[in-house]
């Protein structure tokens, strides 16, 4: 059904990160063995809105939540439109597809102080380990990537005279970020020490394993994970939380929205609103706590 097509659309033409392709493929070959499956149809240009609708009931039925159905709905309308769009269907099956409503979840991020516990109190360990680890936790705080830009990194994007670092965001778009001196000095000792530990490395990205191989997304994943358990109990402890942490703090502390927004390389500035839902949710508890008549039960005047 035209899916290593699809694929290399996404890869080249739309220019996806390599983990945004692997949710593509499970997502698509989910719906596809359905189809398969259940109805049996050998070809594509059989399905129609209430396949896909049937497709969403056994989703809801296996409790998959409607954020992620959403998302899965998402692959299937840009799937469908490649194949629009390369003559290999006539009709979208897709337009008369209605995805459910998510209820709106505000970014987990971990306050100020267990942070600040983190880079000042926690042994990160010596040598080249120690020092990567706490250069990649604080690139995370401290500019708020994504765990993909920061595997991408390359020592040439980082302009030392400009403290900043050029970051290829989704879809390629390049954008760069900010580092304050703290972090040009901690990725300056990095580099001596990756020079020093594999100086016949033939690897460009900035971070290395062990080994002295490319990290990989699981490895920065785990390594985030476990210094984050160190100081904060939150359900969630990935870098993501920290690109939250990172966003959230700079608008509690009045940082202008617009300029988050660029941080962030968000696309629209909807995307970078909700971390303002955390700022004004905080202010209301510090209101009912601190003012006056916040407590008093409210009367009707006769």
């Amino acid at each position: 059904m035209k899916q290593n097509t699809f694929f290399q659309y996404l890869q080249f033409e739309k220019r996806c990160t390599p983990r945004t392709i692997e949710t593509y493929q499970a997502d698509l070959n989910q719906f596809l063995v359905f189809i398969e499956t259940t109805y049996h149809f050998p070809s594509f240009e059989q399905i129609t809105h209430l396949h896909i609708r049937s497709w969403i009931v056994q989703l809801m039925q296996k409790e998959i939540s409607p954020r992620s159905i959403r998302r899965k709905l998402s692959v299937l309308k840009t799937y469908f439109k490649f194949l629009l769009k390369i003559g290999a269907l006539e009709k979208n099956p897709m337009l008369k597809v209605i995805a459910p409503k998510a209820g709106k979840t505000l970014p987990v991020f971990i306050d100020e102080n267990s942070l600040k516990f983190l880079f000042e109190e926690v042994n990160f360990g010596e040598g080249f380990a120690g020092l990567r680890s706490r250069l990649i936790l604080e690139l995370f705080y401290g500019t708020g990537i994504r765990r993909a830009e920061l595997i991408q990194i390359k020592p040439r994007d980082i302009d030392f005279s400009s403290n900043r670092i050029k970051i290829f965001g989704k879809g390629r778009k390049e954008r760069f970020v900010p580092i304050a001196p703290y972090l040009k000095a901690l990725i300056l000792n990095y580099l001596e020490q990756r020079a020093a530990n594999f100086p016949a490395s033939a690897v460009s990205n900035l971070f290395l394993t062990d080994k002295g191989k490319a990290l990989y997304p699981k490895f920065v994943y785990n390594l985030v994970h476990r210094f984050l358990s160190m100081v904060s109990t939150v359900e969630k402890r990935s870098p993501h939380v920290l690109r939250h942490s990172f966003a959230t703090h700079l608008v509690d502390n009045g940082a202008d929205l617009n300029a988050v927004k660029e941080l962030l390389g968000h696309a629209s500035l909807a995307a970078t609103q909700v971390y303002t839902h955390n700022s004004v949710k905080r202010l209301q508890k510090v209101y009912q706590q601190a003012h006056p008549k916040a407590k008093m039960k409210a009367t009707l005047n006769d």
